[in-house]
Order: C-alpha cells, then sequence, then structure tokens
C-alpha cells in the first residue's frame, strides 16, 4: 500500500523538478532562450499546478468500521447464550427478564417471568427451584436511563448434598456412639441378672438393684431417642410480623417463673422495629441459650447474672451472655454438635437446636470469642429464610404453658 503510494506521487515531483531546471538554465542561456525561457516558464507553472492536483497517497492506519446497535446487541446474546449460569434482569417495576439460554430453560419462558418467585424480587440469598437449590448473586446496573438488578443463580444442589452427606456421617457417629454407650450396660446387666436367677435362692435384693439400673438406663435410651425426634424432626418457619418488646417481655416473664430472684435477668431495651419471625422458634432458641446461661452462671457464681442485648438495622442480632466459668477451647469447636454436653443431665440438643432454627430463618447462632460465654443469634430483619422463601401468619401468643 505504502509503495504504491509513493510510486504514484514521484513523477509529479519529478515532472516539477526538471522544469524548474529547465528554466534556470534558460535564463542563464542568453538573449535567444528568452524565448525557450518563456516556454519553460509556462510549462513549470503548469506542472506545478498539476503536481498539486495529484493527491500525495501516504499510508493510512487501518480502520475497522463499527459495528452499528443491532449487531453489538447479537454479539452480546450470543456471549450470554453461552453462560452456563442463568442470569436475569430484574427492573424497577418488579419485571424479571431472562438474559440468556440457561434462565430461559430453568424458567421455560422466552423472555418474562409470569409465576416471579419472592426470592428473585427480593434480597433473598436461596432459591430453590425446580427441585434444585441457587444461591442468588446480584449486581446493580445503571444505564440507558433506568436502573436494574442483574441476578446470576448458582446451582449449589451438589454442595448442599456434600454437606449434607457430611451431616449425616457425623450424626450416624453420634447416633453410634449414644446408642453404644446406652446398650452395652443393659447388655451386661441382663446378662448378670439371668445368672443370679441359677442362684438358690435368688437373691432378690440384688436382682431388684439390677432391674432399676435396668430400668435407668432404658429411661436414658428413651429419652435420648426423642430428643433425636425433637431435632429431625424441626418445622419449617412460618414468618410473622413482631417487635422485639414483645419478645424479650415473654422471655422475661418465663425466665423469672423459672428461676425467680435466683439469676438476675437483665434485659437490655430492645430497639424499635419490626422484624418477621417464627416467634414460637426464636423463643424457644433464645431460652434454650437462657436456660444454659443461667445453669452456667449459678454453678460458677454467688451472684449469677444473664444479659439479653438486641441490636437492629438490616439484620437482626440477639445476644446471651452470662457471667460463668466460659466456654473451654476445646469445647468450642463441639459445643453445636448434636448431643455434645458437659452436663450430667444434659440431652445436647438444645444448642444444636437453637442453631437449626436460626439457619432455617436464614441466619446463624454462633459463640462469640472472649472470656465470657456470649452467644450471638444474628437473623436477616425482613424474614427471608435459607430458601429465600417467606410465609406469614397471625402472631403468635406466647409458648403454650409459659
Amino acid at each position: 500500500m505504502a509503495s504504491s503510494s509513493v510510486r504514484t506521487a514521484l513523477p509529479g515531483q519529478l515532472l516539477l523538478f526538471g522544469c524548474g531546471a529547465a528554466t534556470v538554465a534558460a535564463w542563464t542561456g542568453g538573449f535567444y532562450a528568452c524565448f525557450v525561457l518563456v516556454l519553460l516558464l509556462g510549462f513549470w507553472l503548469a506542472s506545478l499546478a498539476l503536481a498539486r492536483a495529484m493527491p500525495l497517497h501516504l499510508p493510512a492506519e487501518r480502520q475497522v468500521a463499527a459495528p452499528d446497535g443491532e449487531t453489538d446487541r447479537a454479539v452480546l446474546r450470543a456471549v450470554l447464550d453461552q453462560a452456563p449460569t442463568p442470569l436475569l434482569s430484574v427492573e424497577r417495576s418488579g419485571r424479571v427478564r431472562a438474559l440468556n439460554r440457561a434462565a430461559r430453560m430453568l424458567f421455560d419462558i422466552e423472555d418474562a417471568l409470569i409465576d416471579v418467585p419472592e426470592a428473585l424480587r427480593e434480597s433473598a440469598p436461596r432459591l430453590r427451584y425446580a427441585g434444585r437449590a441457587y444461591r442468588i448473586d446480584r449486581i446493580e446496573a445503571h444505564g440507558a436511563g433506568a436502573a436494574r438488578t442483574i441476578l446470576a443463580l448458582i446451582d449449589i444442589e451438589s454442595e448442599e448434598r456434600l454437606a449434607e452427606a457430611r451431616t449425616t456421617r457425623e450424626l450416624l457417629d453420634v447416633l453410634s456412639h449414644e446408642v453404644m454407650n446406652a446398650l452395652t450396660p443393659i447388655a451386661s446387666l441382663a446378662d448378670s441378672a439371668l445368672a443370679t436367677l441359677d442362684d438358690t435362692p435368688p437373691p432378690v435384693a440384688h436382682l431388684r438393684d439390677m432391674l432399676g439400673t435396668l430400668s435407668r438406663r432404658a429411661d436414658g435410651l428413651l429419652h435420648f431417642t426423642q430428643a433425636y425426634r425433637q431435632l429431625a424432626r424441626l418445622p419449617e418457619p412460618v414468618l410473622a410480623p413482631t417487635t422485639l418488646a414483645v419478645l424479650f417481655d415473654d422471655l422475661r416473664r418465663m425466665f423469672a417463673a423459672r428461676w425467680g430472684g435466683r439469676v438476675a435477668f437483665v434485659a437490655d431495651g430492645p430497639p424499635d422495629g419490626m422484624v418477621f419471625i417464627d416467634r414460637d422458634q426464636i423463643s424457644q432458641a433464645l431460652w434454650a441459650l437462657l436456660q444454659n446461661g443461667a445453669e452456667a452462671a449459678v454453678a460458677a457464681t454467688d451472684a449469677p447474672q444473664v444479659r439479653l442485648s438486641a441490636k437492629l438495622d438490616d439484620r437482626l442480632s440477639i445476644c446471651v451472655a452470662d457471667n460463668g466459668p466460659g466456654v473451654p477451647d476445646e469445647g468450642r469447636a463441639r459445643i453445636f454438635r448434636p448431643f455434645y454436653t458437659t452436663k450430667k443431665e444434659g440431652s445436647g440438643i438444645g444448642l444444636s437446636l437453637a442453631r437449626q432454627i436460626a439457619r432455617a430463618h436464614g441466619g446463624d447462632l454462633s459463640l462469640l470469642p472472649g472470656k465470657d460465654t456470649a452467644f450471638e443469634l444474628a437473623l436477616p430483619r425482613h424474614g427471608r429464610n435459607a430458601d429465600g422463601m417467606h410465609a406469614a401468619k397471625p402472631a403468635a401468643d406466647p409458648i403454650p404453658g409459659k
């Protein structure tokens, strides 16, 4: 391209130079050359005009024509359709549209969703749809004069199955350990009782003691089985609007009825505002924390105290703390494990059940770091559970019998 442009411009430049040189030679050649001078001068001026009229072609950078808007959109659609993750757009009006092939196939639509799951309209962290679990990642997008939210549905079904398998394995380990601990002395006592019957006369008092022990061990195994059923059959939370003041008042009355003046109950004034929770289940979880705190404080100090406090912003955080001996380092890793307990008469399901309730609400229960014992129950303020769904019912009365 460059060499051909130079070749095109070169003849005009040589012609211009030759005419100029001939004109100078004629000027210096004398009177007879004047006629030639005039001719050459005219020819030089014509050549100059011709040279100026001939464009000097210089190499130009290659230019690529920009695709129009329709081509841009077609390319973008093709790229999005290759993504395996369902992508959705939530407009300010609430309309939800599928952005790629994966989303259209998941919801069996061509463009906009008709029956939109509530988890997509709100800020729920998860969605369960068509038998699979998805994590919802959100990006706020602003452009073309309108704000919208882009949703990416990340399939976490395999992750949940792995977590479920791990939990099942741990639970089976606990069950086998507890059942074996209960059955081993029962079998041993039964063999001893049978052997004692062969004595003449049989020692009735000794048999009575062995049978009493057998009965107590069987009762312990029954109690363990009932506790397991309670943990395994926790119903889904049914959410309803309530205030923290109502929740705290219920717990204060229950605590006074159970502990009287033996343990000081300090409740910091709960913040104002409405929350969406299953009040029965959250009361049950907090009651387990208050009971544990009171029992630990009574055993460790002459001035036992349990404190209940809460913070409310975009999330609800309820803290239960006591002035007991604290949780040793070796127990912190196992404290939420089903049936783990350090109390002689404990079932080991209170904290595990409380955490299960919190997670069913889309929150969590954690033991805060530090020397003192303090548990934090953190929940979404607007009541989304782990699957991003919610329901409503009239506010429940205080826990029956309390």
